[in-house]
Formats: C-alpha cells, structure tokens, sequence
C-alpha cells in the first residue's frame, strides 16, 4: 500500500510538472541571450549554512551548530502555503505538528516533540518566551506567516540558554525586518468553507530608519460534512476571523547601535463546535447529539519587544544586547451550550434533555520581562555568549456564570523567574568543537532554584561528514495552574518541584556530493517529577484532587531528513520521525510501562517539486501519520493517516504571483482527537500584487 501511494505521488508530480516544464522551455528559448531558468543548486551548502539563532542565541550558520535544528524559512512557507504557524510545523522532522483539535486555519495548536507535550515546548518570538503560564502552552494557529521570515525547532530541550518550558524542545519565530529599499504588497486568496484572506504589506529604509507594517485579516465558515462511527452530520459553529496587525521600527544609532521596537495585535474570534459525542459501540449508553452553536472563544493579544543593540568590537565580533518586553495574552471562552441530549441504548431507550448553566472562561495574562546578554567572540576559535534573563508573569483565571451572573476567582497569582547563563564554545583543532553550558535560574517558587547545564560537541570527520552529540538538562516549573487553582473540584498545590528532563542525542550529517544531504539523530529524553492530577476517591468537600509530581516518561527514537537535487529544477526531500515514549512512573500502575497518549506516533513527510529561477514552483507534498493511543492504558487508539497537498506559484509577471492549492488531495478522512473530524479536501486559490 505504501509503495502504491508513493508510486501515486511521483505520477502525479509528473503530471502537474509537465506543464511547467515545458513553460521553462518556452521561457528558456525567448530568453536566450539572458540568464538561463535552470536551477541548480549545492544542497548541502544551501542547508548548513541556513541562518540559525536557537542553538546560540545568536546568529551562525546551522552546520555551526551541535543541536540538530529544523528549520522552514521565508520562501518554503510561501512554497507549500502555511496560513500559520501551526501550519509550517507540518513536513518538519522532529515534531508531531497534527497534534490539534483541527485541519482549520484556526484549529486549536498542539505539538508534540520527542514525547513532550504542548505546555513541555517552550515557545519563542525572536529568541524571548511568549509562553501562556496559566495552563501552559501557547496556541501556534494566533500568529499567520505574513509576517514571519522563518520558524526554527530544536528538539530535545534548551533550557540552559532559555530556561523553563524548553523540556521537551523549543520553537522559535524568527519575524521579518525592513527591506532596504521600499516594497509594498497586497494578497489576496480564497478557498473552500467560504475561506477568504486579506493581506497589505508596506516596508521601507531610508537614511538610519526603517519600518516593517502588516495587515492580515482572515475569515473562514468551516462549515463541512463528516462522519464518525456511522454518524453523519454536518460542522457547525466553527467560523472564525483573525485581524492581526504587525508593526517593526528600527533606528540606526550612529554606526555601532541599532534601535528596535516590534509589536503584535492579535485579535480573533472563533466558534467552538467541541468534539461530536456518538454512540458508544456496541450500543451502550452514550451521548448522540451535543448542541454546541453558541460556543465562543475570544483572544486578544499584544506582544511588545524594545531592544537595543550595540557592538562594543569590530566586524560584530563583541554585541551587547538589551531587551525589554511586555505582553498581555486574553483569552475568553463562553460556554453557552443551551441543549444536550442523551440517547440511552438500554431499556427504556429514553431521549433525555438537559440544560446546563450557561458559563464564562476568561484568562488574562500579563508578562513582563527583560534580558541581557553579550555575545562575544574572545578568538578566532573560542566564544561566549552569557547574560541575564527575567520574565514576571501575572494570570487571573475566573469562572462567571452568565445565568446568575455570580463570578468566581479561580486563581490571580504571579510567578517571577531570573537566571544567570553562559554558553562557551571552543575548537580545540579546527575539525572539533565543544560547547559547555550553564544556567542558574531563580524562582519566586519554593522548589523553582534550578541549575541546567549542557555539554555538546561536533566532529568534522571529514568534508562531507560531521559527527554530533549532545546532553543537557531541562526543567519546566509548574503553571499558575497547577500550583494556585483554587477551583472547588480541583485545586492547586503550591508545593510542587519543577519537572526535570534529561536529554541526550548523538547523530550525522552525510553530505553525498553536492545534489543530497541526510540528517540522522537518535534521541533518548527521560522527564521526571512529572505533574499530573491525582484523584480522590471518593472527593473529599466536593474536592475531587490536586496536582503532585507522581510521573515519570522516557522517550527514545529517531529523527532522519534526506533532501537531493535528482536533476536540474528538482528536487525531493523525505522526512522520518519514530518516537517511543513509554510511561515508567505513573499514580496509575496500570499506565507503567504503556505508550503515552498521542505522543507516540511515527511521522512520514515525503515532497517532490520543481521550481526555478523565475520562481515558478510546483509540488506534491505527502504527509503521514502512524497509529496513536488516546488513553495512557493504551486501550484506545486512533488509525493513521496520509494526506497529499499540491501546490503551484505562478509568477505571471515580475509584480504579480498566482498561487494555488489544495490540501488533502485524495480527500482522505480521519480525526485529530477522537470526536475532532478533519475538514476533508480543500482548494485555495490567492493573487500577490508588489508594488
């Protein structure tokens, strides 16, 4: 079946390609005295020397680097049509990106990497945490790609240079700065469940400034059949509407400083038709129909960034950076199911109707922080990047009933986090590098005093070999959640240590020629104190349980990319993720020695696509997902699958792109989460004017 499909998706390649090769030919012919359209590139070079900052906090070259970092920048978003970042994660090894509760624009973000969960990944906005703190996390379908120059992930953890929430692994989103020169865009694009997008770009330097502004506004109705265990119905209140506004200055100061302010609004309001409750099989007693169609969920979101560069050297070998931010993230769910019905299956088979209270969710946070940090260059083979991070950060979580109006206050606490770091690299012999790490950091926690270090290093063993391995030591203190939830049914633990991650990966990078490249890791992550909820049985005073550190997951597997250039204007890439997280610790003996829950699946990316110099582009993109369980006793699971996306870019004249696409081609159906459909086959089809 597998090679059926993969034989499918190269046929199909060469039927959308023919085309366009023969476009190229065309061109190539009334373009004879001018630069030929063929594309030929060193693939190796092409992907070490990608821009990467995570691995340093700092800028180098990706082969630089001892961590193995997956990166999508600029033009391969535009290439395969990522509305979000949620979206770009998808043909990356390394990260389960499906991990949603939807194939929309705005399904809800989960990731899952190296067998961490979503509140485990640290998240990142130009090198500073962005993370939500109130129940962890933070949701990647808030922020749309027009804005974004490219996406990093690094598996397996970085809490030595970025402290709490990087367990499991750290995603970094590097935003787009001024053009040098003045450049304007308009976009426009829609698409299948009365998608439709509206974009304006405006960016400019002139003398020591330069400004970046974006307008993006997305609408979606989502509205869509699905069928699920034999039940058939249609997807209702799921719309949603995005209206995010970027704005980035920068001033010169004099010829050593650099001024930079960034600020994001993200407001979006979406509907929230829940998972679809069936029967269950065989025939036991079981919801068959939830009435959801006034669910509501609310974001308001503003992300603030004031830095100051300044190079105290020459050639950038000595830069201070200073940096303020101040974010407030608002999240709003009302609850306003009216009806739910419930079909007993057994005697006397009776439809019963029941009318919840209508409730309101609302969190706000408020995160404050600022860094300090030099990175240095002490010799030709020996530097150091060291400083000083703070972030505080409020949430108020509160209930409101909308029938009685009567407000409870769930939690209102702050957690302040600082730390000391440093990261030294060296090159003993040109063909060696070892890089040492260190963070001290400090809580406002009674058990938050952390200390992560790390040691990686890297072997050139030759010009196409390079040997790589790594150990470093995570943490993630608990949420406002976990440690101050006042909730009467469950309630925090204010006594809770901070969840402890070892992680180690050794790998290659194999350059074969100039036409391929393959990356090959093998990873094993242990996370330990691991917060989970423990019940009581039965609830005490209408307790039904608190949080403790009672779990402990050991992750092993392997992550492999191959990228080649089989031929002029080609090129073919495949990625590979396999990922065994096994629970050796639980409150539950039953879970010990299971899979965890969604964590576990192995992860297929295939693509095969042609492009050239003109900029056309035209792709097959194939992604599949294994088998996962959905319960921690692994008595549940959900089926793979596998989807195509193909994709093309028109450049019809040098100011005007057409682009079109369509995901899941073959129209393949599945669930995300159980009771959560995917949306089936869509087509986009969108137009860029530069001006």
């Amino acid at each position: 079946m597998q090679q059926s499909l993969i034989s499918l998706s190269l046929l199909s390649s060469l039927i959308v390609l023919s085309p366009f090769a023969l476009w190229e030919s065309v061109l190539a012919q009334e373009n004879s005295s001018e630069e030929e359209p063929t594309l030929r590139i060193n693939v190796t070079d092409t992907i070490l020397d990608t821009p990467t900052s995570t691995p340093f906090r700092g800028n180098a070259p990706l082969r630089d680097s001892t961590r193995p970092t997956y990166v999508i920048d600029r033009e391969q978003i535009e290439q395969q049509g990522a509305r979000t970042i949620r979206e770009t994660l998808r043909f990356l090894p390394g990260i389960l990106g499906d991990g949603t509760t939807g194939t929309e624009v705005n399904g809800l973000s989960g990731q899952f990497i190296r067998g961490s969960n979503s509140s485990q990944v640290l998240i990142l906005l130009d090198g500073r945490p962005i993370n939500a703190l109130g129940f962890g996390g933070f949701d990647l379908s808030e922020i749309t790609t027009d804005v974004i120059e490219r996406v990093e992930v690094l598996p397996g953890g970085g809490s030595t240079l970025y402290g709490s929430d990087a367990i499991g692994g750290i995603i970094n989103i590097i935003t787009r700065r001024p053009s040098d020169e003045f450049s304007g865009q308009v976009g426009v694009e829609v698409g299948s469940y009365g998608y439709n997008e509206q974009n304006l770009e405006l960016s400019d330097s002139f003398g020591d400034f330069g400004y970046f502004l974006n307008y993006n506004r997305v609408a979606a109705e989502n509205e869509y059949d699905y069928t699920i265990e034999g039940v058939t119905r249609t997807r209702e209140n799921n719309d949603t509407e995005y209206n995010n506004l970027a704005v980035r200055l920068e001033q010169e100061i004099g010829d050593r400083a650099l001024l930079r302010f960034t600020s994001f609004y993200l407001p979006k309001e979406q509907g929230l038709p829940g998972g679809v409750p069936v029967a269950d099989p065989p025939f036991g007693q079981g919801f068959f129909n939830s009435l959801t169609d006034n669910n509501r969920k609310f974001t308001d979101q503003v992300l603030n960034d004031l830095s100051l560069e300044v190079d105290l050297g020459e050639d950038g070998n000595s830069v201070l950076t200073a940096r303020f931010f101040l974010d407030y993230l608002n999240i709003r769910f009302d609850n306003r199911t009216e009806v739910t019905e419930t079909l007993s299956f057994t005697p006397p088979f009776q439809l019963q109707r029941t009318e919840p209270d209508q409730q309101r969710f609302e969190t706000e946070q408020r995160s404050l922080g600022f860094q300090v940090q030099h990175n240095w260059q002490i010799t030709p083979n020996q530097n150091i990047v060291y400083g000083f991070d703070y972030r505080n950060t409020n949430v108020n979580n509160l209930t409101q009933n909308l029938t009685t109006n009567k407000i409870r206050t769930n939690f209102n606490d702050e957690i302040s986090q600082g730390a000391l770091f440093a990261q030294y690299a060296i090159d003993p012999v040109p063909a060696w590098t070892v890089v040492l790490g260190l963070r001290q950091e400090f809580s406002s926690l009674i058990n938050g005093s952390v200390t992560s270090p790390s040691i990686g290093t890297k072997i050139q063993a030759s010009d196409s070999t390079i040997f790589r391995a790594n150990y470093i030591r995570n943490f993630r203190t608990p949420t406002v959640a976990n440690l101050f939830n006042a909730n009467p049914t469950n309630i925090g633990n204010p006594d809770l240590d901070p969840e402890r991650g070892n992680s180690f990966d050794i790998g290659i990078d194999q350059a074969i020629g100039n036409a391929a490249l393959l990356r090959l890791t093998y990873y094993n992550n242990t996370i330990s104190d691991l917060i989970a909820f423990k019940r009581i049985s039965p609830p005490e005073n209408g307790v039904s349980g608190t949080w403790q550190n009672l779990g402990k997951v050991r992750s092993q597997g392997l992550e492999a990319s191959v990228n080649v250039q089989p031929a002029p204007n080609v090129f073919f890439s495949i990625g590979y993720t396999l990922n065994e997280p096994e629970i050796l610790k639980s409150v539950n003996p039953e879970e010990e020695g299971q899979e965890l829950r969604f964590a576990g699946a192995d992860k297929l990316n295939l693509g095969v696509w042609y492009e050239n110099q003109y900029g056309w582009y035209a792709g097959l993109l194939m992604n599949s997902l294994g088998s996962y369980p959905t319960n921690n006793t692994n008595t549940e699971f959900l089926p793979g699958y596998t989807t195509f996306d193909a994709r093309l870019r028109a450049p019809i004249t040098p100011d005007l792109t057409v682009e079109a696409g369509v995901r899941n081609l073959f129209d393949q159906r599945y669930q995300l989460f159980s009771g959560f459909p995917d949306s089936g086959r869509t087509i986009n089809l969108g137009v860029e004017y530069n001006f």
